[in-house]
C-alpha cells in the first residue's frame, strides 16, 4: 500500500468514489486524493472533490459514455502504469466501487503485471446506494433474501433468478431496457413484478419512477428516462415511498 511517499517512487490507487455524492467518499479515499499528483477520473465519479486537490495536481478525464469511449480501456491501463513509473502518485477515481462492474480488476492486474504498487479503495456501489436513496432496500425481510447485480450492456445470463423475492439490479441499462425486459419475461419472470428506475441518484434532480415489469419499457419512454440510472426489479420496490405513485399504462 502507498503509505510512505518515497521521492521518485510512484503508485496507483483505484478509488471508489461512490454514487457521486462527495460525502459518501471513504476517509482513505480522501487521504489518497489529498496526496495525488494526478487524478484519472471517470464520468460518474464525484467531480466536486476535484476542486479540493493539492495545488498543481493534474486531472485527466477518461470518462466513458454509452457508445463513446474516447479513451479505450487498454489506454487507461497504460496511462496508469506510465504515470506511476514516472514517479507520480496516481489516483484512479471511479464511480461506485472499482470492483463492481467498474473494470477495476483489469486496471489492478495491469499495474501488478508492470510491477507498479497498487491499492484498491472500496467505494459505495451505486447498485445498493442509489436504490437506498429512493427508499428501496435490495434485501428486506419477507420480500427478498438476496440480490443480483448485472450490467445490461450484455445479454442477461440464464443464471439470474427470475423471482420476485430475489432483487435484480441493472446498471447501465437505460439504452437496453426493452431488450432486458424481454429477456427476463422470456425467462419466466412474473410480468407483475414491481420495478423502479432511479435517475441521477443522490443529486438534487433525482427522480424515481415505479411501475410493473411488463410496463417498464413503455413507462420509461413515456416519462423520458435518461442515464445515469439504476433499475431495480423485485418486490422490494414496494417499500419505496414512490411505489404509491406508480405508473401502469392501460393495455
Amino acid at each position: 500500500m502507498p503509505d510512505a511517499d518515497v521521492p521518485g517512487t510512484g503508485w496507483v490507487a483505484l478509488v471508489g468514489g461512490g454514487p457521486g455524492e462527495p460525502g459518501l467518499l471513504t476517509l482513505r479515499a480522501a487521504q489518497l486524493l489529498a496526496r495525488a499528483d494526478v487524478v484519472v477520473v471517470d464520468r460518474l465519479a464525484p467531480r466536486g472533490v476535484l476542486a479540493e486537490l493539492a495545488p498543481g495536481a493534474e486531472v485527466v478525464d477518461v470518462g466513458k459514455r454509452s457508445g463513446l469511449h474516447l479513451v479505450p480501456q487498454d489506454d487507461i491501463d497504460a496511462l496508469l502504469v506510465e504515470r506511476a513509473r514516472a514517479g507520480q502518485r496516481v489516483v484512479r477515481l471511479k464511480g461506485g466501487d472499482p470492483y463492481v462492474l467498474g473494470r477495476g480488476g483489469e486496471e489492478a492486474a495491469a499495474c501488478r503485471a508492470a510491477g507498479v504498487t497498487v491499492e484498491v479503495v472500496p467505494g459505495v456501489t451505486s447498485a445498493i446506494s442509489v436504490p437506498a436513496a429512493a427508499g428501496i432496500p435490495v434485501t428486506h425481510r419477507g420480500l427478498a433474501r438476496g440480490f443480483s447485480v448485472v450490467t445490461a450492456h450484455e445479454d442477461l445470463v440464464e443464471t439470474v433468478p427470475a423471482r420476485r423475492d430475489h432483487t435484480l439490479v441493472l446498471l447501465m441499462g437505460v439504452s437496453h431496457l426493452e431488450r432486458s425486459v424481454s429477456i427476463l419475461l422470456a425467462g419466466g419472470a412474473d410480468p407483475e413484478t414491481p420495478a423502479a428506475v432511479i435517475e441521477r441518484g443522490y443529486r438534487d434532480d433525482q427522480r424515481v419512477t415505479t411501475t410493473l415489469l411488463r410496463c417498464l419499457p413503455d413507462v420509461a419512454q413515456q416519462v423520458g428516462v435518461t442515464a445515469p440510472a439504476v433499475i431495480v426489479i423485485g418486490d422490494v420496490v414496494t417499500v419505496s415511498p414512490a411505489w404509491g405513485s406508480r405508473t401502469v399504462p392501460h393495455p
